[in-house]
């Protein structure tokens, strides 16, 4: 046997016993081996408050209760008595001062929180009459004389947070604001939160009447 042979014979040992093992591995599903994996990795460390955030803490904090205590919902801390108090404040209704202008007359009603009416005025009901219902004076009038209702009926104290709800753009819905933020409306102007407005505005529909000329 030649050297040339014999060195063909040994590369070709050498190549069966590299690609062919003698023990084959035996086939584990794809699955398995992805739980080993994760089981394998160590866990993540602690995060601090910062990264976790606190909302998460005030969630546990306000549903926990001192086992000494018997587990009763009505001996929670003060803190957590606290935090509840503020999330419902937070949470409630207000109470709503609707105020319509337009260019006819002015209308204020007063709500509820469940949106129930306390009282409700227009321009008309004191004595104005025709193009005066529309006026700066009658809408002045109307705000001022709702809120003496209300000072008259003892319904500012059951007041916590006010609406101040707006539609139409008359002359009485300047005359809302001048009463709210002056002397007659000092009660309320504290307890406004929110001031929104509803006036409804007009697209699409049927066509509008020709406009009246003189």
């Amino acid at each position: 046997m030649s050297r040339f042979s014999s060195g063909r014979l040994l590369a070709r040992n050498l190549v069966q016993t590299v690609s062919r093992p003698a023990s084959a591995a035996p086939s584990v599903p794809q699955w398995t081996r992805l739980f080993s994996q994760s089981a394998s990795r160590p866990a993540p460390p602690p995060t601090n408050d910062s990264e976790t955030g606190m909302s998460m803490q005030r969630l546990a904090q306000k549903f926990m209760v001192n086992s000494s205590e018997g587990g009763n919902p009505d001996r929670l801390s003060t803190d957590v008595r606290e935090m509840l108090q503020v999330e419902k404040d937070v949470d409630e209704e207000p109470h709503h001062f609707h105020v319509m202008s337009h260019r006819h007359n002015t209308h204020v009603t007063v709500t509820k929180p469940n949106r129930d009416a306390i009282i409700s005025i227009s321009g008309g009901n004191l004595g104005f009459k025709k193009s005066a219902r529309g006026s700066f004076d009658a809408g002045y009038q109307v705000c001022a004389y709702v809120i003496d209702k209300l000072h008259q009926k003892g319904e500012i104290k059951n007041i916590k947070k006010l609406e101040v709800c707006f539609r139409g753009f008359g002359q009485g819905r300047e005359a809302a604001v001048k009463v709210l933020l002056g002397s007659e409306g000092k009660a309320l102007k504290d307890k406004i939160i929110r001031v929104t407005d509803a006036t409804r505005i007009k697209f699409g529909g049927t066509r509008g009447r020709n406009p009246r000329r003189i």
